[in-house]
């Protein structure tokens, strides 16, 4: 993994367990480990070295689960894909291999192999054998038997990079669950990754929880696109700053007529703002409708009940100063 970053979100997944199911020739010891425990410090981060045989990785860590009982299960790639079978937890995928055998096989993972990262029976190389890359692919045969029952469609989300080059399992999961949510990048669960991406999911998990309903902010799409089409400065660190405290949501004018141009915002949103966008884009002409506790736009609006930030007035000329004044808010 690259060089991390020194962010932290102390309440995260505060007092819970978080079980890490590692990738295909990864451990315990995977830089992920240590990413996750200094982004939620306060929660307790476990994983362990997966048996290299399918079918006894998938026994263990179903006793695992047993035993620890974790709060929240994230699984990488080959642990994604076990991680969907560990059903009545809560979990997310990140770029499951729900095709574990094809991958290994168009991707020459067979022959001798070494471990990515240190294991703690000190094995370092292993040999996949036609008969390891069967036995994958018969696992994979295992994947969505309870992808029916209404409680685990709430209890699964998928994350899919947009520029994986091994797995491409975004539309198989579809025809599964619903919670599927692509970011912008690779098959490796990088910090940029977690940060922008796969935090923003743990915090609805854990919400959705502890029953916790934070102040909503909702920003009209003029507000983040300026003229030119870009997004505007330091909305992007405006928008990292909400999320710690707030339930974001994007509005855009409801132009019935218009189909095109209401795909066209939302693809605009998405590429801005990808994975935190999922699901928390709205489409309204009348703000009296709207219940929230702030809305940022560039134009006033007397209908909205809640308190009016109006981008490019003298008290909020450029993002910089609505950041002062939510910063002073302190979450409230």
């Amino acid at each position: 993994m690259e060089k991390q970053y020194h962010i932290e979100y102390p309440s995260l997944m505060k007092g819970k367990r978080v079980m890490y199911v590692h990738g295909f020739a990864s451990s315990a010891q995977s830089g992920t480990v240590t990413l996750l425990r200094q982004l939620m410090p306060n929660a307790e981060i476990i994983a362990y070295d997966i048996p290299l045989d399918p079918q006894e990785a998938i026994a263990f860590l179903k006793a695992k689960c047993e035993e620890q009982k974790p709060d929240l299960i994230i699984g990488s790639s080959a642990g994604g894909m076990m991680s969907e079978q560990l059903y009545g937890f809560d979990r997310i995928l990140v770029n499951p291999a729900f095709q574990m055998g094809d991958t290994m096989g168009k991707h020459g993972m067979t022959g001798k192999q070494t471990y990515q990262n240190p294991r703690k029976d000190g094995v370092q190389e292993f040999i996949v054998t036609k008969a390891l890359v069967k036995q994958f692919a018969e696992l994979t045969e295992q994947c969505f038997a309870c992808a029916s029952d209404a409680k685990e469609q709430k209890r699964v989300w998928g994350l899919f990079g947009d520029n994986d080059p091994l797995v491409h399992t975004y539309d198989l999961f579809l025809d599964h669950y619903q919670q599927a949510v692509r970011f912008h990048g690779e098959h490796r669960l990088t910090d940029k990754v977690a940060m922008h991406y796969l935090v923003p999911v743990i915090r609805w998990i854990d919400d959705c929880q502890e029953g916790r309903q934070r102040p909503v902010v909702f920003i009209t799409i003029d507000a983040m696109r300026a003229p030119q089409g870009h997004i505007r400065p330091s909305m992007h660190k405006a928008f990292e700053l909400f999320l710690n405290d707030y339930e974001v949501y994007f509005l855009c004018p409801a132009l019935s007529t218009d189909k095109e141009a209401l795909i066209q915002d939302h693809d605009w949103i998405e590429d801005a703002i990808s994975a935190p966008s999922f699901n928390h884009v709205v489409y309204a002409n009348n703000s009296s409708l709207l219940y929230g506790d702030y809305k940022i736009s560039t134009s006033d609006d007397p209908n909205f009940m809640g308190t009016n930030i109006r981008l490019g007035s003298d008290e909020f000329k450029t993002w910089d100063e609505i950041i002062t004044f939510f910063q002073r808010l302190g979450g409230q």
